[in-house]
């Protein structure tokens, strides 16, 4: 297959994802709508009751600070279409939203710059390696011969950020930290320990600013955006701002809480097309396999899931598997969806109506 012909395949494919969610999100919202509190909430404290005292996974330490974040804080949140939110555990304790950034980083440029500025200069395949891969760099250039990587990995997420329009870098910084506070429904604030620890020891992500500027994806100051990018992963955030930015997604890009529009809602679907094949790193296919819903995951500890129409889902918990998603959370949230019926993909069988009789 040639060059033109995988970009041709990797377009249809991304443009097919956005338009299966898109007709999920009319098809789920012109359903009955909302669960009613009797169901969400038991089904919210069956899951902390039953991994609240699970001892797996442990906090990442590639960056320090993050080590020494409580591995026993756990929370769980799930916002719906009127903003009430249904909670148990710790909904209140701030983590570093850290890749789940990546997200709303890629929002933004798709609201003022349209879904083919993301897919032409970055991609929106997954590349099937770590997060920090400086591999997937080098296929993506020298074998994929263009962008056939993603937002939501390091590399295509540090030319994000460079995409993220401003005159100055405090412009852009504004930008990005008043389009978070715009889907949490509160302004936001950058963890002043985490910030300096991961600027500390972000030598990687340096290393991959300067290898996407080399290759053309960065167009010019590759320093700033990795420093910027470095920023984006600081701010601080809890479970129940987690969930309210997933129900901004899950509801047309509207915050159900405040009601404020942070992005159009023909934006929406392209966003979640990405987060359905890359959401959580190189494990993405096997989260879709078990639950159907679009989702990111963070190194602090936090996951995202969105259902298009219905909730949004988040979860906090430090303690990380191998993949660099935490346990708890993936495993409460996919609990959720099943106690729930809320994958998309599971549908029932379709009965003839029984034919009346004179």
């Amino acid at each position: 297959m040639t060059i033109h012909a995988r970009r041709s395949v990797g377009a249809r494919w991304a443009a097919a994802a956005a338009t299966i969610i898109a007709l999920m999100t009319l098809s789920i919202g012109a359903q009955s709508g909302v669960q009613s509190a009797n169901s969400v909430q038991p089904a919210i404290n069956a899951a902390f009751d039953k991994y609240k005292d699970l001892k797996e996974g442990k906090n990442a330490d590639y960056i320090p600070a993050l080590a020494h974040v409580d591995a026993n804080l756990f929370g769980i949140a799930v916002v719906g279409a009127d903003g009430k939110a249904f909670t148990a555990g710790d909904v209140q304790t701030e983590v570093s939203i850290q890749s789940i950034s990546k997200v709303f980083t890629m929002a933004r440029v798709i609201q003022d710059q349209g879904p083919e500025a993301i897919e032409k200069t970055i991609g929106v395949d997954a590349t099937g390696m770590k997060f920090n891969s400086i591999v997937a760099v080098e296929l993506a250039y020298k074998v994929g011969g263009g962008p056939e990587m993603n937002p939501l990995v390091n590399p295509g997420a540090i030319t994000a950020t460079s995409m993220v329009q401003g005159q100055t870098g405090e412009d852009v910084w504004r930008k990005i930290l008043n389009t978070y506070s715009d889907f949490a429904g509160r302004p936001l604030t950058v963890l002043q320990d985490i910030y300096k620890s991961e600027s500390d020891s972000n030598q990687r992500n340096q290393a991959i600013g300067m290898l996407m500027h080399a290759y053309g994806y960065i167009k010019q100051n590759p320093g700033q955006a990795t420093d910027l990018y470095t920023r984006q992963c600081s701010i601080g955030v809890n479970a129940k701002d987690l969930a309210t930015m997933a129900a901004t997604l899950a509801f047309g890009g509207r915050n159900p809480i405040t009601g404020k529009q942070a992005i159009n809602a023909d934006n929406v679907p392209y966003v979640l097309a990405v987060m359905a094949t890359a959401g959580l790193y190189d494990d993405s296919g096997k989260w879709l396999y078990h639950t159907g819903l679009p989702a990111k995951s963070g190194v602090g500890g936090g996951i995202i899931a969105v259902v298009p129409g219905k909730f949004g889902i988040a979860v906090v918990s430090p303690p990380l598997d191998e993949a660099g998603n935490s346990v708890r959370a993936q495993r409460a949230i996919t609990d959720i969806t099943m106690a729930l019926g809320l994958n998309p993909y599971a549908s029932k069988p379709f009965r003839q109506p029984a034919a009346v009789t004179k």
